[in-house]
């Protein structure tokens, strides 16, 4: 009978150490460079046990190199996002979250050093410190970081795997009547007056509005044409971006019962020439947030409004209005969500039941006016 006591086995080796414990070595599929695993074992059959699976995973190419783990998270996702196509204020938001979120406990921490226990111990501790929808939206960012780290074969699994950590209720907010819609605008600055209508009775968000120029308004049709939305740097720069999908672009219908109100805003108030802005600041320049929001809680407070009720909250409150009588698809394109969407051209849009839902909120704008005035 041979001997194979002294026999080389055909894939690595297992051999023991001085202290006693048991080593595994074998080829770097890659280098074809001599390696030890990991870790020792207690007996030489756990060696050869470990050998056996580094085997399997190689023959089914899925041996991933223990040393690329070993790249620090804060290195690894500052280069994620430089990598990444995002707008400027996208690229911004996710700066910041990361460098002030994530990196204070993650960030010299190696990728495959995380696990999901002090992920899930890092996002209790930030629901005790910041809001719920921050820690939601870091909880996002670092997982779409770690799913890019196992396309890169640095780490098999990503360990942010926690039921639920990607979402978050969102508290149902305030709707304001008719009557209070138009308690707000009474309230407000005169130059402001029309933002608080346009917001109330088209659901345009504050940023679509800011960066309306005159062109965009149809007054035969009485309509807004959305193209662009404003948006603000943490430096202040502002600038117009697109939409962030092609249903971003489209025309809005606003009620005819406002068309006084657009007219006399137009010859009030807006910037000079078919590009000048629709809504400019106290001196003249670009509408700012800031240049706003006292406004806006003042008349808010003037009007009666006990509810902390947001600005975006008009848009809300607009949906909501224009949602009776309208579908589903037709809600959705007037709010300019993404959605597959036929070639509308523009002329049907506003002539369309686009204009039909405008009416409807002109007839609530009607008979709330005309109950006041008698």
């Amino acid at each position: 009978m041979a001997n194979n006591q002294g026999k080389r086995r055909r894939f690595g080796s297992v051999r023991q150490l001085k202290s006693g414990r048991w080593q595994v070595r074998y080829r770097d599929p890659n280098t074809g460079q001599l390696r030890s695993a990991e870790k020792t074992y207690a007996t030489k059959t756990d060696a050869e046990v470990a050998l056996a699976l580094i085997e399997a995973d190689i023959t089914r190419g899925q041996w991933a190199d223990p040393d690329a783990g070993k790249v620090h998270f804060g290195e690894y996702a500052m280069a994620w996002l430089r990598d990444r196509k995002l707008e400027d204020r996208t690229r911004e938001r996710h700066e910041s979250v990361i460098r002030l979120h994530l990196l204070p406990t993650f960030g010299e921490r190696s990728l495959s050093s995380i696990t999901t226990a002090q992920v899930r111990a890092w996002r209790t501790e930030w629901l005790t410190r910041t809001g719920e929808p921050t820690v939601v939206k870091a909880y996002q960012i670092m997982r779409a970081v770690l799913n890019t780290a196992i396309d890169d074969e640095l780490i098999r699994r990503n360990p942010c795997r926690i039921k639920g950590a990607d979402r978050y209720d969102v508290p149902e907010r305030p709707i304001l009547s008719v009557a209070e819609v138009f308690a707000v605008a009474d309230a407000m600055t005169p130059r402001y007056r029309l933002l608080v209508l346009l917001a109330a009775f088209t659901g345009l968000r504050f940023g679509e509005l800011a960066s309306l120029r005159r062109r965009d308004i149809d007054m035969e049709n009485g309509a807004l044409m959305v193209r662009r939305s404003q948006a603000e740097m943490q430096t202040g720069a502002l600038f117009d971006k697109a939409p962030k999908s092609a249903a971003g672009v489209r025309p809005v219908a606003f009620p005819t019962e406002l068309l006084a109100d657009v007219t006399g805003h137009l010859e009030s108030f807006a910037g000079a020439g078919r590009d000048g802005h629709v809504f400019v600041g106290p001196q003249g320049g670009r509408l700012r947030r800031s240049n706003f929001r006292d406004d806006w809680i003042n008349a808010r407070t003037k009007a009666g409004i006990t509810a902390d009720v947001h600005f975006h909250d008009l848009r809300h409150t607009g949906n909501t209005l224009a949602a009776s009588g309208a579908s589903l698809r037709e809600l959705v394109t007037r709010m300019g969500h993404s959605t597959p969407r036929a070639a509308l051209i523009y002329q049907h849009m506003v002539n369309g039941r686009d204009r039909e839902i405008a009416d409807r909120l002109g007839s609530m704008i009607r008979k709330e006016r005309g109950d006041a005035d008698s």
